[in-house]
């Protein structure tokens, strides 16, 4: 196992996707003995970086990942070196939190991989026992949401979808998979920025090709109305959940081709929509404090307001990962329609499979368009880490 393993550049195509899954299983048998694997890769094309390593854990959660990025480099020629690194750290040991703190890390230093080893693994550790289904489940695009209806019809129209193991588990997870990770998971995250906040920060480590918000909002507007979507082109910051990590003063805007796929698909079904900033709040009962409020949706302009949305983009902009928001108009609150448990109940009987199919379609068309991954140049950074998609280096 300690010898290098090599991919040869100057292979043809069907030997070099061998090669690279040669590799891929080295680097889990590494993985299963004990340690990690350091991947080194020299890129003769580039002037400034041209040597790149980094260490991988947890191989076979980022096979697919894993398998693409590599396919990519060898095709333009880089040498590509995996080499067995240090012994796995033991997820117990008192100096980890140490050896994960993010607080003076730099997300766009160039390295081979964003996160080190020991985050992956906390990371993958969390994933499983939060959503109670392995790692390697998770597909290339998830949605989040916050209904269990929105579970109960992506079953439906999945039913050999993979589930959560147990029953009562904190975050109920269903995985629609696909050959190469090339179909949908979704997620319930629960209620609050907090919760979307904790599952994107263990989710980034699968370096997914997008996540798409799917939930409910406040309608404020006068001419929405109920049943009305929202497609958010940017947001506005009320939770206030990572304001240390991210100023709010960055801007912060979902993905452009996610977002035109979602239009698309809109306007073909004709459907009533409106795009604009969304407000997301911590504060369930944020219309008990309307004055203060109401005068940040007017200086904002938002049309909606939720309590994810924002937290989820804003993880996804730290991280790299291209994301969207899909909204249904569910009350009125400020119009006299306030959320009531028989209105809501008819509402969500409604539009819970229209709602849900709107963004598989959305992502069906994102599949189509970039096979090879969504492109994610615009929330990238100079020197960003080499593996990290299409768009790269």
């Amino acid at each position: 196992m300690s010898e290098p393993f090599k991919i040869d550049p100057t292979l043809a195509a069907d030997a070099m996707r061998r090669q690279i899954d040669l590799a891929c299983e080295r680097m889990e048998a590494t993985y299963e003995n004990g340690f990690y694997s350091k991947v080194n890769v020299v890129r003769h094309w580039s002037k400034h970086n041209p040597e790149l390593s980094g260490k991988i854990a947890r191989p076979s959660a980022l096979r697919w990942y894993l398998r693409r990025e590599l396919l990519k480099l060898a095709r333009l020629g880089a040498e590509i070196t995996i080499t067995q690194s240090r012994p796995r750290v033991d997820l117990n040991s008192p100096t980890l939190l140490e050896m994960i703190d993010e607080s003076e890390f730099d997300l766009t230093a160039k390295k081979v991989f964003l996160f080190g080893p020991e985050r992956c693994e906390l990371s993958i550790e969390r994933l499983e026992h939060y959503t109670a289904t392995r790692a390697e489940d998770f597909q290339r695009f998830v949605l989040l949401t916050n209904y269990q209806m929105h579970m109960d019809a992506f079953a439906e129209q999945f039913p050999d979808c993979v589930g959560s193991s147990r029953a009562g588990v904190q975050m109920p997870t269903l995985h629609h998979r696909d050959t190469g990770n090339q179909g949908i998971s979704i997620v319930n995250i629960g209620v609050g920025p907090s919760n979307a906040k904790n599952l994107t920060d263990h989710l980034a480590v699968l370096r997914p090709d997008a996540m798409l918000m799917v939930g409910h909002c406040a309608g404020v507007r006068n001419h929405q109305e109920i049943g009305d979507f929202v497609l958010a082109t940017g947001y506005m910051r009320g939770d206030h959940l990572l304001d240390e990590l991210l100023p709010p003063s960055v801007p912060i805007i979902p993905s452009f081709l996610l977002n035109r796929a979602l239009a698309q698909v809109l306007d073909q079904r004709g459907l009533r929509y409106r795009i604009g900033a969304v407000y997301t709040t911590a504060d369930r009962n944020w219309e008990l404090m309307l004055r203060k409020t109401k005068e940040h949706l007017r200086v904002s302009r938002s049309i909606a307001v939720d309590m994810e949305s924002a937290t989820v983009a804003a993880n996804g902009f730290r991280y790299r990962i291209p994301h969207a928001t899909l909204l249904c108009v569910s009350d009125k609150p400020l119009h006299g329609k306030p959320k009531l448990p028989g209105d809501a109940v008819a509402f969500y009987n409604e539009t819970k499979k229209h709602h849900l199919s709107i963004a598989m379609e959305a992502i069906g068309i994102i599949k189509q368009e970039h096979p090879e991954g969504l492109p994610n140049t615009e929330i990238r950074a100079p020197g960003e880490p080499l593996l990290g998609g299409p768009g790269t280096e």
